[in-house]
């Protein structure tokens, strides 16, 4: 997607992709990965999710990375923190409590800054890019991610037919077509949510789950 796009989902306030309470699948399966205190977890294109709090609660070093500036405010801003910031090559750091938010482009993201992360957190970022650019997500910034580097990835399933994406319909097929060459790939749960989108059933869908898979870095 154009980030023209999602400038404009944040500047009209069409953000119904964001979870106040929290994602569920991550509160559940974190511990899966047995990841000791301190470590560094990186969130692609984190909005101004409560998730992002949530792992810093739990001791972790939050790194973050969000293309709108908007939404880095009002992360902030909602959570009454108030940052120091700085600028680098990726973008503008916003530093708080544990967490920095990288306000730039994911793809701008290389070996050099991400190799202290030993986990990762993808909710939003690989369902919200279309084909084309999430085979290049795959292939430069999960890539950057060091050996042994592990997390969790919740995908989105619905028919594809029945619905325009974002977010993108990506099942476990194309789960494993994307990582299967450097990625150990655990399918965690598959949860039915149709029940609870009632925006998505009047749109027409039949079917919609969750999926919460744990990848491991070969």
């Amino acid at each position: 997607m154009h980030p023209d796009y999602w400038h404009t989902r944040w500047n009209e306030g069409r953000t119904g992709f964001n979870q106040p309470d929290g994602n569920p699948l991550l509160q559940r399966h974190w511990t899966t990965l047995g990841l000791p205190a301190g470590s560094q977890v990186f969130v692609p294109l984190a909005g101004k999710s409560p998730d992002l709090l949530w792992l810093a609660a739990r001791g972790h070093r939050v790194l973050a990375m969000e293309l709108s500036p908007l939404a880095v405010a009002q992360f902030f801003d909602d959570n009454g923190i108030e940052p120091t910031s700085s600028r680098s090559r990726y973008g503008v750091h916003h530093r708080a409590g544990g967490i920095e938010i990288i306000c730039g482009d994911v793809f701008d993201l290389d070996r050099e800054a991400l190799a202290d992360c030993a986990a990762f957190y993808d909710r939003a970022a690989l369902i919200a890019l279309p084909a084309p650019l999430r085979q290049r997500y795959a292939d430069e910034v999960y890539a950057a991610l060091p050996t042994g580097c592990r997390g969790l990835l919740v995908s989105l399933e619905y028919p594809s037919a029945e619905l325009e994406g974002p977010p993108f319909a990506v099942d476990e097929a194309r789960v494993r077509a994307l990582f299967h060459h450097d990625w150990s790939i655990e399918v965690l749960e598959r949860q039915d949510i149709l029940a609870n989108q009632p925006a998505f059933q009047a749109q027409g869908l039949t079917s919609m789950h969750n999926t919460a898979y744990q990848l491991r870095r070969r």
